[in-house]
């Protein structure tokens, strides 16, 4: 299977994660798939008073740089484990 088409089907899977899934987690796995799309960060980043959208763009800072198909690997990786620990912990 090519690295995008197991990419598309992965950010699916991110979809089913459980709501126990941490902050942390869906940070990364946001940075990841930003940078595996977009490349890297193209905005400024926003306002001290605006922490959500703060928050996701400094994941998206943590991994610029990183190559399209490297920040795709990464991202399937984070969706494997973490699905693994959702199953692991039912």
């Amino acid at each position: 299977m090519a690295l995008k088409e197991e990419f598309e089907e992965h950010a699916e899977k991110a979809k089913t994660l459980p709501e126990s899934t941490t902050n942390e987690n869906k940070l990364i796995l946001y940075g990841l798939y930003k940078q595996s799309t977009v490349g890297d960060v193209n905005t400024s980043r926003p306002g001290i008073f605006n922490m959500r959208d703060r928050a996701k763009w400094d994941a998206w800072k943590a991994v610029e740089g990183k190559s399209q198909e490297q920040a795709m690997s990464d991202y399937i990786l984070k969706v494997k484990q973490l699905l693994e620990e959702a199953a692991a912990s039912a």
